[in-house]
């Protein structure tokens, strides 16, 4: 079964300085345009009405930007396609201050329970610096007008590690952000994409990011500060309340199943992953033609797969669970990867329990190092297939 569904909306009134994603800036009749070229693909790729599905997540770009009536004809087609009100988890991405009450109303009404806002910093100044739309105030007005509307389960996301950032800085922003006492948080080191604004701006030697070490600190300073206010770290970059955390993300993390629809999203589906068409009029044009406007498909083998589970189950701070790997493949997670265990818990990186496998603090902070422990050979999978004989 495939768990969960992602879908694309590529638009933004305001494009932000750090992002890579598919976006482009929002026009009313493209935007028209691309939720029918949309809706073609998920009726070609899902027959049937009603799907059940585990979880749902509407990202961007910003969805929010859509018109009212462009945003009810979205969440009409999904409602029609996928079965809404049994879905565990529907999530919408939304910038502050894109809502009114008719928007807020609207959401509710189509069954979306899960909002993720994308604060960044409590910082108007430096919201500024990062091409943001939105300032303080309306991060305020905007939790308060979902709450009206009894939408009470949201995620603030926060990046630190920003142009000119201090630790002592990054702290205020997480204090403030916790004083919202919502179920769910989420804070990224900043990452200096191609094809980006700061990009251009770090080589040419005019981007100021803070020290590695400062970096490191403002990580300590976010899991202090969560664990303070009883949020549990569930995974590197995530925070929740008990119950609260991300059931659309905990899909990727478990290696799990899920579509992806609209330009430039990718998906995962038995035996391959795919990716779109990222360029807005090939994606459209494509997607009308005959409703699969992929670009790409790469065949996931066993080899592919294991590493994955790895690589993803690892983010997680519960770690590998022993029992599912080997329900999963078919063999123990030893046959191939005790030395590189043994090493990794040398080196203070990996705890093994009898049960999992997780990454200690300190492997956490070396996390890209530890997975490379895990890329495996062709000759690896034969000697297990020997051994099966």
């Amino acid at each position: 079964m495939i768990q969960s569904v992602y879908i694309h909306i590529p638009f933004c009134q305001h494009i932000c300085h750090y992002c890579d994603f598919t976006k482009f800036f929002y026009n009313e009749q493209l935007a028209t345009e691309y939720l029918e070229a949309l809706s073609n693909e998920v009726n070609v790729q899902v027959s049937g009405e009603k799907n059940p599905v585990k979880t749902i997540f509407i990202g961007g770009g910003t969805p929010t930007a859509l018109t009212h009536l462009q945003l009810k004809k979205l969440l009409s087609l999904i409602s029609d396609k996928f079965d809404v009100w049994n879905c565990e988890e529907y999530t919408i991405e939304a910038n502050p201050g894109d809502f009114d009450e008719e928007k807020a109303k609207l959401l509710r009404e189509y069954g979306i329970n899960r909002v993720s806002l994308g604060v960044q910093v409590f910082d108007d100044v430096m919201l500024k610096e990062l091409g943001r739309a939105h300032r303080i105030e309306d991060v305020y007005k905007t939790v308060d007008l979902l709450k009206q509307q009894g939408l009470n389960n949201i995620s603030l996301d926060m990046i630190y590690s920003l142009p000119n950032q201090t630790a002592e800085h990054f702290e205020r922003t997480v204090k403030e952000a916790l004083s919202f006492d919502l179920p769910h948080y989420s804070a990224y080191s900043l990452q200096i994409e191609p094809k980006t604004i700061f990009y251009n701006r770090y080589k040419k030697g005019k981007l100021h990011r803070p020290a590695q070490e400062e970096e490191v600190k403002m990580y300590e300073i976010l899991k202090k500060n969560m664990k303070q206010a009883g949020l549990k770290q569930y995974e590197i970059s995530n925070f929740a309340k008990p119950g609260f955390e991300s059931k659309h993300n905990l899909t990727y993390w478990n290696n799990d199943y899920y579509y992806g629809f609209g330009a430039g999203a990718s998906g995962y589906l038995p035996g391959k992953r795919t990716q779109n068409i990222r360029p807005l009029p090939a994606y459209i044009k494509q997607a009308m033609d005959d409703g699969k406007p992929v670009l790409r498909i790469d065949t996931i083998g066993l080899k592919e797969k294991i590493e994955e589970e790895l690589f993803l189950g690892l983010r997680k701070l519960s770690g590998i669970n022993k029992n599912d790997f080997q329900s999963k493949f078919g063999f123990s997670h030893d046959l191939l990867y005790s030395n590189e265990i043994m090493h990794l818990k040398q080196k203070g990186w990996l705890i093994e329990d009898v049960e999992t496998i997780h990454l200690t603090e300190e492997g956490i902070l070396f996390g890209n190092e530890a997975f490379e422990y895990f890329l495996l050979e062709d000759n690896d999978l034969e000697a297990i297939a020997l051994t099966k004989k």
